[in-house]
């Protein structure tokens, strides 16, 4: 028998959807979809995708060294200087002074 999706409605009433292996056991449970649509639009998401999904090993110590190296460039990334921001919110003072204040609509004569 091969892999296959089942598509099930719990109590809710929301439907999920199951990923069984050869040997029917669960390899891959889905969120919980308000709409059948959505559901089965999920099926075909996962089966065009996984076919060419690489496998991310989070258990090896190259992993969290990788890990551990982002995290310590993004902390020593460049920072923004402060003198942008002010500057950003001086410019945005003055376009909200500078408007023009907004005229009434003019008065419609009554119907004689």
């Amino acid at each position: 028998m091969p892999a296959k999706f089942q598509l099930k409605k719990g109590s809710t009433g929301k439907f999920r959807f199951v990923l069984l292996s050869t040997n029917g056991q669960v390899v891959a449970t889905s969120e919980a979809y308000e709409r059948k649509a959505s559901a089965l639009a999920g099926i075909r998401s996962v089966q065009k995708i996984a076919s060419d999904a690489a496998v991310e090993d989070t258990t090896t110590t190259q992993w969290a060294e990788a890990e551990a190296a982002k995290k310590a460039a993004k902390k020593s990334g460049p920072k923004k200087s402060g003198a942008k921001k002010s500057g950003a919110k001086a410019a945005a003072k003055k376009l909200v002074t500078k408007a023009a204040p907004k005229k009434a609509a003019p008065k419609k004569a009554a119907p004689k």
